[in-house]
């Protein structure tokens, strides 16, 4: 008579169809047992493949993948997870997607059961859907806004790239994460191509239309932070935290170092998104002199306010930009005022983010180097720098060729005559 195997060393047996499969008790992520099977064609492919869960099993590590739904796990994964490793505007754009898009299409598939497949195919549709109708799968939105396709008048929003781009990044960090608590064995949003964004070309405002605007805002009570914006290019939200703390008036440089964003329906003060943001700025004298008429200006308005003078609760003490309360200017604010000033100013309408690359443009226009460029602005790499400002370095390009007919001592007229002679 046969020994009997022992529990847990494993069974193979031949199917009817003439397979062979094999069995074994392994440990699932959440450390509890279960019988997995394993199937081939013959009995040493079988016994390979047993062989290796056991010895998995040996060493403690899972091999049994998980079988909750893909949405379980990305709620745990933005509840668990994403918090201490995002930033709260990133987490906000996470959820957001999460929920409008990816969980009403992916949110029933098994998270060990999503496939290659199943990623390129949301992907393609996503794009291509209408996003309105995207957004009416969201459970939690009115019914009569649920679509507008149904109603046979399709807005024609499509997502853009940029859209498409995120949501890839938003599954393929979360399955990483999976990856990484073994409760999967591969990324399958990695195998599958990352969209490709096509750049919008950057249409800065110009000398004369910078010139224009700044001549409008001089009486505006925060000319100091306009005319900021445009020397230094900073970022609304860094400009916006900035304390009297961080600059140096005497030596005329700023200090950036914290940002302030709306998220959902409060202001919060972060670090900036990357190393390379926190970083210290030079002031060009307009900026220095137009930031201590602010301050004397400040001083007024906290005297004239008295007991109204009131920061917000978590908001840095010292901030140099406020509203006549004393409290942080909401960032979403100044897109609004910069809209009047346009339309004052008689030039064409942009956003606060467009007097950033306004800064880019003018700066390269006088021949500055994209290396002090990138520093200024605070960018991770100069090639985010010479990518976004491509198309706007005509006359530092042409200042460079000009240089080299003046390193080799040639004019437009003259020839070479070592080059005649070799003819």
């Amino acid at each position: 008579m046969a020994k009997r195997r022992a529990n847990g060393e494993g069974t193979i047996t031949k199917r009817k169809d003439g397979r062979y499969h094999a069995a074994a008790y392994v440990y699932r992520p959440d450390g509890t047992r279960t019988r997995k099977f394993v199937y081939g064609q013959t009995r040493e492919e079988v016994a390979d493949k047993l062989t290796e869960m056991q010895e998995m099993t040996r060493q403690g590590i899972p091999a049994a993948s998980s079988t909750m739904a893909f949405g379980d796990y990305l709620t745990y994964w933005l509840a668990a997870i994403a918090p201490d490793r995002l930033k709260p505007s990133t987490l906000n754009s996470y959820e957001g997607l999460t929920r409008l898009y990816i969980r009403p299409a992916l949110g029933k598939k098994r998270l060990n059961r999503l496939s290659p497949t199943d990623v390129r195919r949301f992907l393609t549709d996503f794009k291509s859907a209408c996003l309105c109708c995207l957004r009416g799968a969201d459970k939690e939105r009115p019914k009569e806004k649920q679509t507008c396709c149904a109603a046979g008048r399709c807005c024609e929003r499509r997502p853009s790239a940029r859209t498409v781009q995120y949501i890839h990044a938003v599954l393929r960090s979360a399955l990483q994460q999976a990856m990484r608590e073994e409760l999967i064995a591969r990324n399958v949003a990695r195998i599958v191509e990352t969209p490709t964004v096509n750049r919008t070309e950057v249409r800065p405002l110009d000398a004369g239309e910078v010139k224009a605007l700044l001549k409008v805002a001089r009486p505006h009570r925060l000319y100091a932070l306009w005319l900021l914006l445009i020397s230094t290019g900073l970022r609304r939200g860094e400009a916006l935290a900035v304390t009297w703390s961080d600059v140096d008036l005497s030596a005329g440089t700023l200090r950036v170092r914290r940002n302030v964003q709306r998220i959902r329906r409060e202001l919060i003060f972060g670090t900036p998104k990357t190393t390379r943001s926190i970083r210290t700025v030079s002031l060009p004298r307009r900026c220095v002199q137009a930031l201590a008429e602010h301050r004397e200006t400040q001083e007024q308005e906290r005297k004239i306010a008295g007991p109204k003078w009131k920061p917000a609760p978590g908001q840095p003490s010292g901030l140099i930009f406020t509203t006549s309360t004393g409290r942080v200017i909401d960032p979403r604010g100044l897109n609004r005022m910069l809209i009047i000033l346009c339309r004052n100013a008689k030039v064409r309408r942009v956003r606060v983010h467009d007097l950033r690359h306004t800064c880019a443009s003018l700066l390269l226009a006088q021949g500055v180097d994209a290396r002090t460029i990138m520093e200024t602005l605070g960018h991770s790499t100069i090639t985010m720098t010479l990518d976004t400002y491509a198309h706007v370095m005509g006359t530092t390009l042409r200042a460079a060729a000009d240089r080299m007919d003046d390193a080799l001592g040639l004019d437009g007229g003259e020839s070479d005559p070592e080059g005649e002679s070799a003819a």
